[in-house]
């Protein structure tokens, strides 16, 4: 089979190779998935250039997300499954990320063999790029949005409600019956936005979000879903009501951010972190069978920025570093 891996950190050119590798044999209540589509994650790209200090010691597969078809099962796993068009989630993503569990080996592979509960069924409807892009950003997503319960009713503001995680949360939100503000830095995204269910958008390079936000709603938000945590918690400070939630999943531009305690601390604000790859076992499942439910209904559609093929992974990581996409990049293989 073709497969892509690395086996030291650097810059997508330098260390991405694609080669011929043996299939692997799933093991007892694991499967053996022929990989249609990989999905790329910027955890991928991160643990590609060693980031944070983690270097490989031996030959990775990348990727956490795919699709594609069950070809085999391991002993005690329903042959039945065989046949079974499947998106897989959590591939390496619990090796990257410092914790035991998940699979060995990623997606970008013809191949790969994961365990019976990291596969689950794709709708005819979906294809498989679609089905690839929404592992790790769709998990992440449910749980920023409902890890403190229902939102009905509430204003919920997603902060780059274009992006791979912030369309998806845009998606639930407006779902569960929450007004959803979305800031956005396009025309182009802001039409993504808008598409997912938000009912209100905020260009942020065009207008200033604090004078839309409060204008609308002068007591603030309910809840805040946080693509750069450094960037925006003093703007997030005065935006968020009283008891209010700011849940981050991210802190680009400084992993070490300042935090206005007092702004904060008077509001009774929660701050709640989410780690898409390490979510507790009853919020994965909650997340799985959301995704299932928008699949299954319609409504759930991550845009795909653009597909190459598996010998262009250096290419696709390039894309997806540099920021320049609207959407989800992924492989087709």
């Amino acid at each position: 089979m073709r497969q892509a891996w690395y086996d030291r950190t650097g810059t997508p050119a330098e260390v991405l190779r694609v080669g011929d590798a043996p299939v692997p044999l799933p093991r007892g209540g694991e499967v053996l998935v022929r990989i249609r589509a990989s999905g790329i994650n910027p955890s991928d790209c991160k643990q590609r250039r060693g980031w944070p200090g983690m270097a490989p010691t031996g030959r990775i597969v990348p990727h956490s997300d795919g699709a594609g078809v069950v070809d085999r099962v391991g002993e005690g796993v329903d042959p039945a499954l065989i046949g079974q068009r499947v998106w897989v989630w959590g591939a390496r993503g619990g090796i990257f990320y410092g914790f035991d569990g998940g699979p060995e080996d990623g997606t970008a592979t013809e191949f790969a063999r994961l365990p019976v509960g990291h596969v689950v069924p794709l709708p005819d409807s979906v294809g498989f790029d679609i089905g690839a892009a929404i592992g790790a950003p769709g998990c992440t997503a449910h749980h920023l949005v409902f890890a403190d319960g229902d939102v009905s009713g509430q204003v919920v503001m997603v902060r780059g409600g274009a992006g791979a995680v912030g369309e998806l949360a845009v998606s639930f939100a407006s779902r569960a019956g929450a007004h959803v503000i979305a800031t956005v830095s396009s025309p182009e995204k802001a039409a993504i936005a808008r598409a997912a269910g938000a009912q209100q958008v905020i260009d942020y390079r065009r207008q200033d979000v604090a004078d839309a936000v409060l204008g609308a709603y002068p007591g603030g938000v309910h809840r805040i879903i946080e693509v750069d945590f450094a960037a925006n918690i003093v703007g997030d400070a005065a935006l968020i009501r009283r008891d209010g939630v700011i849940a981050s999943y991210s802190s680009p531009s400084d992993p070490s951010p300042t935090l206005p305690y007092y702004p904060l601390q008077f509001k009774g604000v929660t701050v709640r972190f989410v780690q898409g790859a390490a979510l507790p076992s009853g919020a994965q499942a909650d997340a799985v069978r959301a995704i299932s439910r928008g699949f299954a209904e319609g409504w759930l559609r991550p845009t795909i920025a653009a597909a190459f093929p598996l010998d262009r992974i250096a290419d696709a990581h390039a894309l997806v570093e540099s920021g320049a996409q609207v959407g989800k990049v992924v492989l087709e293989l």
